[in-house]
């Protein structure tokens, strides 16, 4: 969790983010009280609750990018899911706390490659052993394997071709699942995790090159050094206590006045979301997950319906409100020449790796602009 101050947070995203202040002081205020929070004592700790946000704004302003931008900033689980994709519990589709399931693979994830690079020391010892065996045989005596290691860290022996095994996990097999069954993507199983367990995973043998050979056994070997429960354990409480979920497109779900039939289920789904949003006990299959100090922030272009239209327990659930305003084309400008890989400058950058040094001028990006 980053310990960036509110000023030093809005100096961030201004590099990549051009105007929308309002809703860059309300996220990095957020951001802050997440690590006030963590300085907090026992009970003290527990009863301080995220202000979810609910930004308002047309297509394109900057209300994903200034989210996805914070999450990356706190080093924190991020997930952006739409409110349409989602139905009401007791309806074929995916339910609601899929998006708290999801946002628990992608706090393994960040976990996971933080716990690797720990490891990456020992990792790489042991991959180089493996490619040794693969090369001159487990048999081998200590002055061969030796001369071939001189050889290997030179990069003498990167085009030589060797066969290795790899542990296929089970990847690509396919997931199954009761159709109609409430939550059904709680009860979603994979083949491969029931034949990895049942078989303690296979070994797949792969003919590689030499340098293709050591990065996926690095990974592997990295893997096998890991504690799983313990980087688990520690995931959940990286998701409970430091997620972000974006909820895109929440003005699609909101009732509007005089319409029924398929607004039944979009206030259904309002209705699931609340516990969600207001805390609850989500049944994962790493475990329970608790959403109470997850930090929520809707957004939606609103055009044909309005904020007041959502369920007012939401609205209540979203207590802080911002404005997003419409892009002028002063900011388009800005856009194109201040920000951090702008546009222009991905442009300039992929025509010079043909050789090709490409000049955009400024009479160009008004062009551009207008």
């Amino acid at each position: 969790m980053s310990d960036f101050s509110p000023r030093e947070i809005v100096s961030e995203l201004d590099r990549h983010i051009v105007g929308q202040a309002k809703a860059k002081r309300a996220v990095a205020i957020a951001l802050r009280n997440r690590w006030r929070r963590q300085q907090l004592e026992g009970h003290m700790r527990e009863e301080v609750l995220p202000k979810n946000i609910l930004m308002i704004g047309p297509t394109g302003v900057g209300k994903t990018q200034i989210s996805r931008r914070l999450a990356r900033l706190a080093r924190a689980p991020f997930l952006k899911v739409e409110a349409t994709k989602f139905t009401q519990v007791g309806y074929v589709g995916r339910d609601v706390e899929q998006i708290i399931r999801d946002l628990v693979e992608v706090g393994i994830g960040l976990v996971r490659d933080a716990k690797r690079k720990d490891v990456q020391a020992r990792a790489h010892l042991a991959a180089e052993e493996r490619v040794l065996d693969a090369l001159v045989g487990a048999n081998a005596s200590a002055a061969t394997r030796d001369s071939f290691r001189r050889k290997l860290r030179a990069g003498e022996m990167d085009d030589k071709e060797v066969e290795i095994e790899v542990q296929s996990g089970g990847q690509g097999m396919p997931m199954f699942e009761i159709p109609g069954m409430p939550g059904a993507q709680m009860g979603a199983v994979s083949l491969g995790d029931m034949l990895g367990k049942a078989f303690g995973g296979r070994a797949k043998p792969r003919r590689v090159l030499v340098k293709d050979a050591h990065p996926l056994l690095v990974t592997e070997e990295a893997d096998k050094l890991l504690d799983q429960d313990a980087l688990t354990q520690e995931a959940i409480y990286a998701v409970e206590n430091n997620g972000i979920v974006f909820l895109d497109e929440i003005d699609k779900i909101a009732g509007r006045e005089g319409r029924s039939g398929a607004d039944v289920s979009r206030e259904g789904v309002q209705r699931d979301l609340l516990p969600l949003i207001e805390g609850t006990t989500v049944s994962t299959k790493h475990g329970s997950v608790k959403t109470d100090h997850i930090l929520f922030i809707a957004s939606g272009a609103f055009h044909v319906s309005k904020p007041s239209d959502l369920l007012p327990e939401l609205q209540g659930r979203l207590p802080i409100r911002v404005e997003l305003e419409a892009l002028t084309r002063a900011d388009f400008v800005r856009i194109l020449t201040e920000t951090e890989a702008s546009l222009v400058k991905q442009s300039v950058a992929l025509m010079g790796t043909e050789g090709v040094e490409l000049e955009i001028t400024a009479d160009a990006v008004e062009a551009i602009a207008d």
